[in-house]
């Protein structure tokens, strides 16, 4: 009997070969600390000027409002981020049902699901500003880019997402959005910028 066909294809972490956990760059406490978040649920929605249809299925399925300006509206499960006027890009901290969520959005918005298409971290510490300073001309100064402000800009020609969530106990949280077929480049550009800070990593979970 013919035995049956058995799929190679496996999952993994879009980090997987690039981001390790351990401390590198410069000795003694870090200057900059990294997550790498896994099992994300992304996804694009889009929809018609000012419909108040959307806002009403996102307030009822997540409890959320949608953003009107360059900002992240989170709660412990979900966000949306503002991407242009009428587009967001709805985060899942877990997939979990993330596949009917969508297919009840998608009554009131164009909606495409986008989680495999993209990687996240999360970068905080003392040092954190210095680091993005290096690769962006945003300013992430608390003063003009507080919790909540979002910007869509490049790191060393790589374009990125990026965002300001809650401080932590070394002060800025930020949690940056990258295409996953760019991690590698986004890496390289990231360790040895942040090397002479001295660098902790830790792997996620999904």
């Amino acid at each position: 009997m013919a035995k049956q066909p058995t799929s190679i294809w496996r999952t993994h972490s879009a980090w997987a070969g690039i981001a390790e956990t351990g401390s590198f760059g410069a000795s003694g406490a870090p200057g900059v600390t990294v997550l790498t978040l896994e099992g994300l649920g992304f996804a694009s929605v889009t929809t018609n000027p000012n419909s108040a249809r959307l806002d009403r299925a996102t307030k009822h399925l997540v409890d959320l409002d949608l953003p009107r300006q360059p900002s992240i509206i989170l709660s412990d499960t979900h966000g949306f981020v503002w991407s242009g006027p009428d587009r967001w890009l709805l985060l899942a901290r877990n997939r979990a049902c993330f596949p009917e969520l969508l297919a009840s959005l998608s009554t009131d918005a164009a909606v495409s699901d986008q989680s495999h298409a993209w990687a996240a971290l999360r970068l905080s510490g003392k040092r954190v500003l210095e680091v993005l300073a290096k690769g962006s001309m945003i300013d992430v100064h608390p003063s003009v880019f507080p919790v909540g402000a979002v910007a869509m800009t490049s790191f060393a020609h790589i374009g990125v997402q990026f965002w300001r969530v809650e401080d932590g106990p070394d002060g800025a949280v930020f949690e940056i959005l990258v295409a996953r077929s760019l991690t590698r480049s986004f890496w390289s550009w990231f360790s040895a910028s942040a090397a002479e800070f001295g660098y902790r990593v830790t792997i996620g979970t999904s």
